[in-house]
């Protein structure tokens, strides 16, 4: 160990030094984090993952390419090239750097070395047009997709070294009803262990505690509350948030212990929201991609990230 010796004179200038800083180091301290970030014209964002550091990736639901950005600069460019026949809905990254995708109606979901940006794999979960692949949490086992067409949840075992397995199709139960015709199942997390998954049913609202191994599906009771519109989500230990797209909302719902009942704490909105899908966050901000739905001219339109602040 390299050992140095400092007159307590010394020790005190440089605890002065680090207590006021540099002009520099203020100035660059001082430089928020932008509140907005645009996006390629064009790009009809949908998922949203923040990764390493204050990097983030949103998926294009028109051609299935990836974009990947800084939130602390707002730059970025395109990784992966979308393509005719694509699509990209909610996305995750894995432990093991590859970033999972869901396929929207493709009915499929697929996986690339987010490194290098080579598809690794592409799994056909669904049969389309009865078929909506739309959002993927990753646990240390398994991935899992949700279909907001199918009353079913899919399946992809990931092995000790990170091998991928075979699709496997887990039909939901217990509270789960499915309403024909209408959007069902969308945004999923977990919990860390990867004992329970929590997603919502965006036709009516609902909340589900939904056990992964037999697809037995559990009401979350909010009293009197629902989340219409509900759409991708976040937990965050007991903190779910909920994004309520065409109400450009995000539900705060305090969870208790069993994730069976909760408390909506607070709804948060911000004036740059246009119609957001999905949410992630980074240390003390949130941050959802407008996909703004039903805008004309959508493939020339402007698209963004927006920060919210997490409420104490």
């Amino acid at each position: 160990m390299l050992r140095i010796a400092v007159t307590l004179a010394a020790l005190g200038a440089v605890a002065a030094a680090l207590a006021v800083g540099s002009p520099a180091s203020q100035a660059k301290e001082a430089k928020p984090f932008p509140e907005v970030i645009q996006l390629p014209n064009g790009f009809r964002p949908e998922g949203i993952e923040v990764g390493r550091g204050t990097t983030f990736y949103t998926g294009s639901v028109a051609n299935g390419a990836i974009f990947r950005g800084d939130l602390r600069t707002g730059r970025g460019t395109v990784i992966i090239a979308g393509a005719t026949g694509l699509a990209a809905t909610g996305i995750e990254l894995d432990r093991h750097k590859r970033l999972w995708v869901a396929g929207a109606g493709t009915g499929t979901a697929r996986v690339y070395d987010v490194r290098t940006g080579a598809l690794l794999r592409t799994y056909q979960l669904g049969t389309p047009p009865a078929t909506f692949i739309n959002d993927v949490v990753v646990t240390t086992k398994a991935a899992y997709f949700t279909d907001s067409q199918q009353p079913v949840l899919y399946r992809v075992p990931i092995g000790p070294r990170g091998g991928l397995g075979n699709a496997q199709t887990i039909p939901l139960g217990g509270d789960y009803v499915h309403v024909a015709g209408a959007f069902n199942l969308n945004g999923i997390d977990a919990t860390p262990s990867g004992k329970w998954l929590v997603a919502v049913q965006s036709v009516n609202g609902r909340l589900y505690r939904i056990n992964p191994r037999t697809g037995v599906a559990r009401l979350i009771s909010l009293g009197s509350e629902s989340v219409p519109n509900g759409d991708g989500i976040l937990l965050d230990g007991r903190r779910l948030y909920v994004v309520q797209n065409q109400l450009n909302l995000v539900a705060v719902i305090s969870l208790r212990p069993g994730l069976l009942s909760g408390n909506v704490l607070t709804r948060l909105s911000n004036p740059n929201f246009s119609v957001p899908t999905t949410i992630d966050d980074l240390g003390k901000r949130l941050y959802a991609v407008n996909a703004r739905f039903g805008i004309p001219k959508p493939d020339a339109a402007a698209y963004q990230v927006v920060q919210v602040r997490k409420p104490h």
